[in-house]
């Protein structure tokens, strides 16, 4: 089974060929993705006209270059994967209609695939897990900690009631002065600073939900560095240690009692596994604390290489292919682009669940 995957869901462009065989094993035959930083670091954050109007420029030549590093045609591929949401709706309609059309003039099967379900299966790719297991999504848009009971079937345990944590560290950076993306920019000023020489709160640390906030942490940055202003150059790389430690010991609270209640939930699992996915999960600092608690709990720690926890076509396609091993029905053709497309759809709506409302 070889997919071709298409991602646009944000400020990515990604086309990606890959093959599943019978066996369940995984292999990528190619996968290319083109950032779009540098239209948007000007801005200081993602423009969804500018990102949609580059999909369009670029997708085509990226399909085809995909399909040129796979030494395959068009004919050869068994499968058209796109991401359907969530995201914004102008990049997705570019994607989602490139995968249609594909999919129709070649007569291949479709699939419409949830961006974040492209995460959540992505260690099935990478590592051949079995299900279930547990995924700490973390990225720009979404903070979650899911339980993936099987293809199609999850349970949010979590998620974040204001700010995604990867929108805290942009916006923080971004408070601070430091360059667009944010996170990485973080992370590099925290390696300089002092941890110590300023405490903020550790939010929800201790509470039996298994929710996270970072709303209150990032006001708390802001009013320090209002408190200090004009900011020197430490004080930009203490605030950041700061905050980096704050995010690491909060995420390890929140992450120590969802092990919990997996082994609650699937006590006959030998080996349970933590998935960490998104953006954010690149970060070292916090992929080392969350691999220590992991370690400690009898957890296997698995993340997926950088390229894949970051958005990328791969995921996508894989995702297609899982769905088409499982002989699920091709999407028609007719679907259409969702901004909001929570994993789970029995959870009650919240900010940050990826659903607008009852009714999403």
């Amino acid at each position: 089974m070889r997919v071709l995957g298409i991602e646009t869901s944000c400020d990515e462009t990604a086309a990606a060929i890959v093959e599943r065989d019978d066996e369940g094993n995984g292999r990528i035959l190619s996968s290319i993705v083109l950032s779009q930083i540098a239209d948007h670091a000007p801005y200081g954050g993602v423009v969804p006209e500018i990102a949609a109007r580059a999909h369009v420029e670029v997708l085509d030549r990226l399909i085809d270059q995909a399909l040129h590093e796979a030494h395959i045609t068009l004919n050869e591929v068994d499968a058209v994967a796109a991401t359907a949401g969530p995201g914004l709706v102008g990049g997705l309609i570019v994607g989602l209609m490139t995968g249609k059309a594909i999919a129709m003039a070649a007569q291949k099967p479709f699939y419409a695939v949830n961006h974040l379900e492209g995460h959540a299966l992505t260690p099935r790719l990478t590592d051949r897990i079995d299900f279930p297991y547990l995924l700490l999504l973390v990225s720009g848009g979404h903070t979650q900690m899911v339980l993936v009971k099987g293809l199609g079937n999850y349970e949010r345990l979590g998620t974040t009631i204001d700010d995604a944590l990867g929108e805290a560290f942009d916006k923080t950076a971004k408070l601070l002065g430091l360059p667009y993306p944010g996170g990485p920019e973080v992370e590099r000023a925290a390696l300089r600073g002092d941890p110590s020489r300023f405490t903020l709160p550790r939010p929800l640390k201790g509470e039996e939900r298994l929710d996270f906030s970072f709303s209150g942490l990032k006001t708390a940055v802001r009013q320090l560095a209002t408190s200090l202003e004009p900011l020197s150059a430490v004080d930009v790389d203490d605030i950041c240690a700061a905050f980096q430690t704050a995010v690491a010991e909060t995420l390890e609270d929140r992450v120590s009692r969802s092990l919990l209640r997996f082994r609650q939930t699937f006590p006959d699992v030998e080996k349970p596994a933590l998935v960490v996915a998104g953006g954010v999960a690149a970060n070292n600092v916090l992929r080392t604390g969350l691999q220590k608690l992991c370690s400690e709990r009898g957890f296997r720690f698995i993340a997926p290489p950088l390229a894949l926890c970051t958005d990328n076509a791969a995921m996508i396609a894989w995702a297609g292919a899982e769905r088409a091993n499982e002989n699920a029905p091709a999407d028609s053709l007719d679907i259409a682009p969702r901004s909001r497309w929570p994993l789970d759809m029995q959870s009650a709506p919240l900010i940050g669940a990826g659903r607008r409302g009852a009714k999403a």
